[in-house]
């Protein structure tokens, strides 16, 4: 089937790539799937055959009407004509039930899908995410601390779920190839707030402002955001060098870092 990619889609053609990225969710026999830009249904056909329920979400209209009528006999798929970015997950899901995505995201809003979905999994509405995206922003999201790719998109992604890097398909693998190769990372949402004793709302605005500017220190950045010299220096744990950069420092300091800061202002207000 031919189509016109009007918003940018790059469709799997690859028989091989998609059994692999269904068979990465494991058993969903009992579970309901979410589908993110399912396309002409490359997935969507695999996954129809083995989840209880499939709710397939298309933003364009043309596709969401092909599906809709390929998939008319068969009454656990669900095909809805939405924004990903504008779609209220907790309204398709049965109350108390958690789900797993699977999609194709489109490469100029991956970042926002991301974090719709890590509001999703700390929101106890998503459980596991198998992924595919452009190659450069797999790398952010899954890189180790020190490396260069690690930056404000990884961490807020590790203190959000388990990040595991799969496999990467090149351009061949989609119709049109796109000028880019594709990473499929799984994502099992586990978030970290509670474990490292911080909020989970005032600890991604303290990461923002670790990461504000990646030449900067850490102490520099935290300066800029508006932290005073003396409570830093108050505050400054000595497993944390002074010249340190965020990119740099795992989760676990960066943490201690926010809970001694927060500790050293309610003593200064005190």
């Amino acid at each position: 089937m031919k189509h016109k990619p009007k918003l940018g889609q790059n469709f799997l053609v690859d028989d091989a790539a998609r059994h692999a990225i269904v068979d990465a969710l494991g058993d969903v026999r009992q579970r309901t799937v979410i589908e993110i830009g399912p396309g002409h249904g490359a997935i969507t056909e695999i996954l129809a055959r083995r989840c209880q329920r499939l709710i397939a979400l298309e933003l364009d209209r043309a596709l969401a009407a092909e599906l809709t009528f390929r998939f008319r006999d068969q009454p656990q798929v669900q095909i809805v004509e939405v924004d990903v970015l504008k779609a209220d997950l907790t309204s398709l899901v049965p109350g108390g039930e958690t789900v797993d995505v699977i999609g194709n995201l489109p490469y100029y809003i991956t970042s926002d899908i991301l974090l719709k979905l890590f509001a999703a999994g700390s929101a106890d509405i998503v459980a596991r995410a198998v992924l595919m995206m452009q190659r450069e922003v797999a790398d952010r999201v899954s890189a180790a601390p020190g490396v260069r790719d690690y930056g404000l998109l990884s961490a807020t992604a590790q203190m959000n779920a388990q990040v595991s890097h799969l496999f990467t398909l090149p351009p061949e693998a989609f119709s049109p190839p796109p000028e880019v190769y594709s990473t499929v990372l799984r994502l099992e949402f586990a978030p970290r707030f509670a474990e490292l004793g911080v909020d989970a709302a005032s600890f991604d605005t303290f990461l923002h402002q670790c990461f504000a500017q990646k030449r900067k220190t850490l102490m520099n950045n935290l300066r800029s955001a508006g932290y005073a010299a003396e409570t830093l220096a108050a505050a400054w744990p000595s497993e944390i060098p002074a010249q340190a950069r965020a990119e740099s420092l795992p989760l676990e300091a960066m943490a201690s870092l926010y809970r001694t800061l927060g500790a050293v202002e309610i003593l200064g207000k005190s």
